[in-house]
């Protein structure tokens, strides 16, 4: 008796370990950028109702965050605004990296304001801490108020790569969330910061450059500076059903219709293409 019981609760055990084992093989997680965190929801939610038996969990935290997940093997997908080798203390060589998309990142400003257009160099001189209120570039008289992104943010680093021209920003208010800098920028008058596109909505008001409008004929054609490729990062050891999801990102039903919907740029549209040192060239050039 005492046998039978002992065999069928090893049983039990043997059943919920393997339960709790397929479980866990079941479920890929994606932890990042939250540049393309939107992006990577609605495919997951998608690819989910496709495939019943995944589950997808999707998180923030920053391209920081992603890629050294990724790289200490916590997470199934590293999202990353940045290529891998741009961040100290990544070995890129451990990693594959998957170009899903290109995404614009747009200076925005309270829709109050009544300016529409900034030169590149104006933009620059504000984020230094150079031009302190807004009437020195035909505002009104109203203080600046910068509100920048965390430091291991990849938006900064693709903002600061294309508009600072290695000058530091000035100190200010940080913040980790594209929804909150979006608030913030929202109910406090004479602010200004930036976000990807796909987070831009009514409430914020956006900002030309040298009378460039971020469209996606400017962004395709390079005449909008500030975009980034953006990537989803696996080990080369990654499970199938990672490699499956990131072919479906990649797939022409969700770069067609999810990825132009949400303002993002599938690569294939691109006109031009840019290296890890942030040079552009077009696309067929030698």
């Amino acid at each position: 008796m005492k046998k039978s019981l002992l065999l069928f609760f090893s049983m039990v055990v043997l059943l919920i370990v393997s339960g709790c084992s397929q479980s866990k093989e079941k479920t890929i997680t994606a932890v990042g950028s939250s540049a393309v965190q939107p992006l990577t929801e609605a495919a997951s939610e998608r690819y989910s109702n496709k495939n019943s038996n995944i589950y997808i969990n999707v998180q923030g935290g920053g391209t920081g965050t992603g890629l050294s997940q990724i790289q200490a093997g916590a997470v199934d997908i590293g999202n990353s605004d940045l290529f891998a080798q741009e961040k100290k203390g990544i070995n890129a060589k451990n990693l594959i990296d998957y170009k899903i998309c290109v995404v614009g990142i747009v200076p925005i400003v309270n829709k109050e304001l009544n300016i529409k257009n900034l030169s590149l160099i104006q933009l620059r001189k504000i984020f230094t801490g150079q031009i302190t209120n807004w009437k020195e570039v035909g505002g009104p008289n109203l203080p600046v108020t910068i509100i920048n992104r965390a430091s291991g943010s990849g938006t900064r680093s693709v903002f600061e790569k294309s508009v600072m021209n290695n000058l530091d920003t000035k100190s200010s208010q940080e913040q980790d969330s594209s929804g909150m800098v979006r608030q913030i920028i929202a109910n406090t008058p004479g602010s200004i910061s930036y976000l990807a596109m796909p987070y831009i909505n009514k409430d914020v008001k956006t900002i030309k450059i040298d009378n460039q409008e971020a469209t996606y004929n400017n962004i395709v054609n390079n005449k909008w500076k500030i975009w980034s490729y953006e990537h989803m990062y696996i080990q080369k050891k990654a499970k199938p059903q990672t490699k499956k999801f990131i072919k479906y990102v990649l797939s022409s039903e969700v770069q067609n219709n999810v990825v132009r919907k949400m303002k993002y740029i599938p690569i294939k549209d691109m006109n031009y293409k840019k290296d890890i040192a942030g040079n552009v060239t077009k696309i067929g050039d030698n």
